[in-house]
């Protein structure tokens, strides 16, 4: 590289920060297609979930909680309106980033957008409620902020602020080991996969095979899950090339994990946070395109991003405390701008899957003889002869909250009844979150629910009956009512959906 004109006291400072222009870039695309698929989902899931008739309507949550403990755009305006210009403005600016715009011109324009799609993230996130209480919603919001002092395409990366990058990956993966041995004592005995892919929260095409897999391949997978998150991560603190061969590692661990499952975009957000470790002449092979004349980093940024490292390290202080505690928490956060969390994932595995199944009739009265017909969900399991659909990257909130749900009780989550509220009104916003209504014409008279226990057929099962799953019902999960019913009104009205 040609040193700058005027600069010779940077050209050993330029000549090492080259190595982070390729990373960082890759970084910064990656992360613009997670931000991309995150507001896509807000764009098409907000309103119907927590929008101002939406399931849960922020609206109410945001007048009892404070900005100081939450803090979002949202308690200026609290709109269906602004939540659909938040999402649009998240939308554009993430595609503004992968079109390479956003690190085109100056730091001070790259620094605005990467600042706006965080505040944009912080602002659902904290609004969200239990349809935002994911850790990978935390990292989305975490790895945006250190985006923000990463610089335009043509300064020189601070090198810092991409190690800042590898300690997120490092915590997210070290914190997701420990919580595995710490919890449940299936991780301890090797048997957690024999049981995962059939309990995961949603499962994918792919899951029904690898549920199938021989024993010792399942209890070989549990080892290299232990390696691959307590062993690895250490690795991306070291000199070339391990830190490239840990960070390829931690990639391929993720790609795996996403062909076995639907976990939203939380493993494609890990691959990105592996990129700042992966060396440069490695990526060049890959993707071939190389620094054009670099500047250094102005003082602003300098010294704005040495004054994060400080901030990082102080934050560090209680997540070191949690990684080392038995009684550590997951997913975790200590302040509310979302910075330095501990995260972590399955700290425990489920033995048996259940299912709320929500069934709605058009009979006059409630009779043995009435016609109950089955709702369809676009993820979840429901109709045993349909194949587990691929939705990750894409994540789809009321799916995921149905799977929690048949692992608790209807009192334990008040949108599940303002859901059964909505079919009742055939509302049509609620009715976009479900692949199949069977009440296209008009709302039904009466909704329940019941709980069925499902496990993946055998082989032999699946080439006799064609099906992916089998069940067996349990018992009613939610009674059923229709909208004159005067309880349910009484609580609709309390709750203040009515």
């Amino acid at each position: 590289m040609t040193e700058p004109a005027g600069l010779p006291a940077y050209a050993a400072i330029l000549k090492g920060s080259e190595s982070y222009w390729l990373p960082r870039l890759v970084f910064q695309r990656g992360l613009g297609l997670v931000y991309l698929i995150a507001f896509l989902v807000a764009a098409n899931q907000w309103i119907p979930l927590l929008g101002e008739h939406g399931l849960l309507p922020a609206r109410l949550y945001l007048k009892r909680a404070s900005f100081r403990a939450a803090p979002s755009l949202f308690f200026w305006w609290s709109s269906d309106a602004a939540f659909r210009a938040a999402a649009w403005a998240g939308i554009i600016l993430s595609c503004v980033v992968l079109a390479g715009l956003a690190d085109r011109y100056t730091n001070w324009f790259s620094a605005l957008v990467w600042f706006v799609l965080w505040a944009i993230q912080l602002s659902f996130f904290h609004a969200g409620q239990t349809f935002y209480g994911f850790g990978w919603e935390s990292m989305l919001a975490e790895a945006g902020f250190f985006a923000i002092f990463l610089g335009a395409r043509n300064t020189a990366p601070i090198p810092i602020t991409m190690w800042l990058l590898r300690w997120m990956e490092f915590r997210v993966m070290f914190g997701a080991g420990l919580i595995k041995l710490r919890g449940d004592p299936c991780w301890k005995q090797l048997t957690c996969l024999e049981t995962f892919y059939e309990t995961q929260p949603m499962p994918n095409p792919l899951s029904w095979y690898f549920h199938w897999l021989p024993r010792w391949v399942l209890h070989g997978g549990v080892v290299v899950n232990h390696v691959v998150e307590l062993v690895v991560p250490f690795g991306l603190f070291a000199p070339q090339p391990v830190a490239t061969i840990c960070g390829l590692i931690i990639i391929g661990f993720q790609l795996v994990l996403m062909l076995g499952g639907n976990l939203s975009f939380l493993n494609l957000l890990t691959i990105v946070l592996a990129a700042p470790a992966l060396d440069f002449r490695f990526l060049e092979k890959l993707v071939p395109i190389r620094p054009g004349l670099l500047v250094p980093a102005g003082p602003v940024l300098r010294y704005a991003t040495i004054g994060l490292a400080m901030v990082v390290v102080a934050l560090s202080v209680p997540v070191m405390l949690n990684l080392l505690s038995s009684r550590q928490l997951m997913n975790y956060s200590y302040n509310p701008l979302e910075l330095v969390n501990t995260y972590g994932a399955f700290g425990s595995i489920g033995t048996e899957r259940y299912e709320v199944i929500v069934e709605g009739t058009d009979a006059a009265a409630l009779t043995p003889n009435a016609q109950w017909r089955e709702y369809e969900f676009k993820g979840k399991p429901g109709d045993v002869r349909r194949r587990p659909p691929q939705i990750a990257p894409y994540h789809l909130r009321l799916d995921w909250l149905m799977w929690f749900a048949a692992m608790s009780q209807y009192g334990r989550e008040p949108w599940f009844v303002n859901f059964m509220a909505k079919l009742l009104e055939g509302d049509r916003a609620a009715l976009s979150l479900i692949a199949r209504n069977p009440f296209p014409d008009h709302a039904p008279r009466f909704v329940r629910a019941r709980l069925y226990r499902y496990r993946f057929t055998t082989p032999e099962e699946r080439k006799q009956s064609g099906a992916w799953w089998k069940r067996e019902l349990i018992g009613p999960y939610f009674p059923a009512v229709s909208l004159d019913t005067p309880g349910f009104r009484r609580v609709l009205e309390e709750e203040g959906w009515l």
